[in-house]
């Protein structure tokens, strides 16, 4: 088998909008025959595949709409990749087409391994059977051996978390249990690439965790699985690459954590230096002016996606234009909820209530090493006068930068995969004696 596990060449995808059709139109019917045929397609391509563009219809003249335009990527086999993207970027449509629920208009996608796919509550279910026919009935679209489901049958509905339902028919389970059973089923049957949708956010938080750790031990396996979600943290935890996609458009390819960092200062419209190179415009007053910010490391680079582990410089340049004032300057750090986490002032004793000459300061907090938590942190910058009272400049949301914790055991978070909650992830000192 080639190492590549997923390949796509140029891919586009193409919807008609605002066109009613007739139930007697012939294009109608056909795309309600092609749904009709996915499971016997599935069936009939096992191991290596390709979904390429189908026959052109006859020119549609209605609205469309680009989902995918020109898409290109190989996933190599064992990989997790996570794509992410705002709400409607195409990311789902994407997963479709690899899952061969719907055909590319342009371009083609190359597949090699049996996909397993949980896109939607209740994909590939069928109501009116019971979770454990349908277990079965998703084993044998696989090409599974009745035996071999069987041999697997117990973990999956362990796993799952439904026993007392698993007789029942589906049509009557909760979306919460679709989505139980359906990763159930997709994780454990042998399919060689694995395709996660945000469907996973309907589970309840303790069984998010489950799933996520059971990803975590199927690429352990060489199992390749594409993980879509809106969770940076799982994102930069569980994958070692990103692909980010907006408009329908790849935006950027590489390591999960610059990806994921790329993604939310885009979406928070800041980047980790922001620099005024005019004086007249530039946040102030006659007195001060700032003229630079920016997240930095130990060694002075800048960086937008600090480890976890690592110490955090926040730095302020700033001009002091009148002397004799005690100028205070100050920082505060929020999440993306626009939570306080904390704030800090300058207290170094050189500075303290000392009144400044002019000229151009660089002053620099410094955040300890396991101190945030992993995820997105805004920060705000102040300049505050303490006598007589003033403030002369409040920048909000000046910078940003995410956190990154790599479960490479040296954070806070030592061996365990699961969650991990509060604003800040001290790593304590512990002692422990045994008194018998």
């Amino acid at each position: 088998m080639s190492e590549i596990a997923i390949r796509a060449e140029n891919v586009s995808k193409r919807y008609s909008i605002g066109a009613q059709r007739s139930l007697n139109d012939p294009m109608l019917q056909d795309a309600i025959a092609a749904v009709v045929a996915i499971p016997l397609r599935k069936l009939a391509n096992l191991g290596r595949r390709m979904v390429g563009a189908t026959v052109p219809d006859p020119v549609d003249t209605s609205p469309h709409t680009w989902a995918l335009h020109d898409v290109s990527f190989e996933v190599p086999r064992g990989q997790i990749i996570g794509l992410i993207g705002p709400n409607g970027a195409g990311k789902s449509t994407l997963l479709k087409i690899i899952s061969r629920i719907t055909e590319p208009t342009d371009g083609r996608i190359e597949i090699h391994g049996r996909v397993g796919s949980m896109l939607e509550v209740g994909t590939g279910f069928h109501p009116e059977l019971t979770g454990r026919e349908n277990i079965y009935l998703s084993g044998a679209m696989l090409g599974m051996k009745k035996v071999d489901i069987t041999r697997r049958l117990d973990e999956i509905i362990a796993f799952s978390g439904i026993e007392k339902f698993i007789d029942s028919p589906v049509k009557y389970y909760s979306s919460g249990m679709y989505v139980r059973l359906g990763f159930a089923v997709a994780a454990h049957l042998e399919s060689e690439i694995l395709l996660i949708d945000e469907v996973l956010a309907v589970g309840d938080v303790a069984f998010q965790r489950k799933c996520l750790a059971k990803m975590d031990d199927v690429q352990q396996h060489g199992r390749t699985v594409i993980f879509v979600s809106h969770s940076m943290p799982a994102v930069t935890r569980l994958c070692e690459r990103a692909i980010l996609i907006a408009g329908g458009v790849v935006q950027k390819d590489g390591p999960a954590s610059q990806v994921a960092s790329a993604y939310l200062l885009a979406s928070a419209s800041r980047s980790a230096d922001h620099e005024w190179t005019d004086p007249s415009t530039a946040p102030g007053n006659e007195v001060i002016r700032l003229r630079r910010l920016r997240v930095r490391t130990e060694d002075g680079a800048t960086t937008d996606a600090p480890e976890i582990h690592s110490v955090i410089g926040l730095e302020m340049v700033y001009d002091v234009l009148q002397p004799g004032l005690p100028l205070g300057p100050s920082f505060e750090l929020s999440d993306p909820s626009d939570l306080c986490i904390f704030s800090t002032r300058d207290l170094e004793p050189a500075w303290r209530g000392i009144p400044r000459p002019a000229g151009r300061y660089v002053s620099t907090a410094w955040i300890p090493a396991n101190f945030l938590a992993e995820g997105m942190h805004l920060v705000r910058a102040r300049a505050i006068c303490p006598d007589p009272l003033r403030l002369h400049f409040d920048v909000p949301n000046a910078v940003a930068f995410q956190v990154v914790d790599r479960m490479d055991g040296q954070g806070a978070r030592g061996d365990w995969e699961g969650n991990v909650a509060g604003v800040v992830r001290p790593m304590l000192e512990w002692t422990t004696v045994l008194t018998k």
